[in-house]
């Protein structure tokens, strides 16, 4: 195994986009847009690190030659290596493997890594085997692994008495957990049973709307979809004194939030970027997904004004 140090190697804490994915005609992945795009998240659009080929980023729809393309071509535009973080997870172990070796070699060590996700109702034993696995084929020291919990997608949730036994077999390489189930509970049970950033483990809630509650408790941030289009506003809040300040942002934040909760998230998140740019290239989706319809999209635009975000085109 490689040598690396923790804290040179793990990804920095604070707001995420989980970022949305743009395709070309003929469904590969728009390299040079989607690196253009996080370039934008990580300075206009208020974000600390970026997410790419997650949920939001329709990863388990994105062809693997194109997932494994991807750290090579954000390596060669620049990106520090603490601002990103690949989603790597597959059904197959192998591919998960391959995916995690190519971000690795990029020189992101950074990966968000679902549980295998087809076979329902795995044992513990068997999920432990697959982050195990992927451990022992990558043999890493400076590997950083953020467990990805989202059951209502995966159908696999991930127990504390799992993530547990994992950050004690594989010490700093099992980095933290990404907890999109929704449940603020939940992310307190992940950060009570490791820890959390006091112990080294980062936990991420996926909604910018427990941002606060999470800090308090230990958590490292947010990864979230919405902060796409909202991130400047979490970013705000995070850096708001305590306070009637600290209080008028989060209520901005939650506002902003709801109304993404109304929508399609990942249709809504790229019509925002298809206005913003004046590029209907964004509203491609990977089938089964479809963009916004008229009403929606109309909805959308209202909604946006509502809350004095802007929704009009780059001059």
């Amino acid at each position: 195994m490689t040598s690396g140090d923790e804290t040179m190697s793990k990804a920095r804490q604070g707001i995420y986009a989980a970022a949305i994915t743009p395709f070309q005609e003929d469904g590969s992945v728009d390299q040079a847009k989607l690196v253009t795009y996080c370039r934008h998240l990580l300075t206009e659009g208020g974000c600390d690190g970026v997410a790419p080929t997650g949920t939001t980023g329709e990863g388990t729809s994105v062809a693997m030659t194109d997932r494994l393309a991807l750290p090579a071509a954000f390596a060669e535009a620049g990106f520090a290596p603490d601002q990103v973080i690949f989603g790597t997870g597959a059904p197959s172990a192998q591919d998960c493997v391959a995916l995690t070796r190519a971000a690795c070699e990029a020189g992101f060590v950074n990966v968000l890594v679902l549980p295998p996700y087809y076979y329902k109702s795995p044992t513990d034993d068997g999920v432990f085997a697959y982050y195990a696995n992927l451990v022992d084929k990558v043999g890493r020291d400076d590997l950083r692994i953020y467990l990805y919990h989202f059951p209502q997608m995966s159908a696999v949730p991930l127990s504390t008495a799992l993530v547990t036994r994992l950050r004690e077999a594989f010490g700093p390489v099992i980095a933290g957990l990404k907890d999109s189930s929704g449940d603020f509970a939940q992310s307190r049970a992940f950060v009570e049973a490791t820890g959390g950033v006091a112990a080294g483990f980062d936990v991420y809630p996926s909604s910018e709307a427990f941002l606060w509650d999470g800090l308090d408790i230990g958590t490292a941030g947010i990864i979230s979809g919405s902060t796409n289009l909202f991130g400047a506003l979490a970013q705000k809040a995070c850096r708001a004194p305590a306070g009637p300040a600290r209080d008028a942002a989060m209520q901005a934040v939650s506002a902003a939030r709801g109304v993404a909760s109304k929508y399609p998230l990942m249709a809504a998140m790229k019509t925002a970027a298809a206005w913003r740019t004046g590029d209907d290239g964004w509203l491609r989706m990977a089938p089964p997904l479809v963009p916004l319809s008229a009403e929606m999209k109309a909805a959308f635009r209202a909604d946006l004004d509502a809350l004095n975000v802007t929704a009009d085109p780059v001059s």
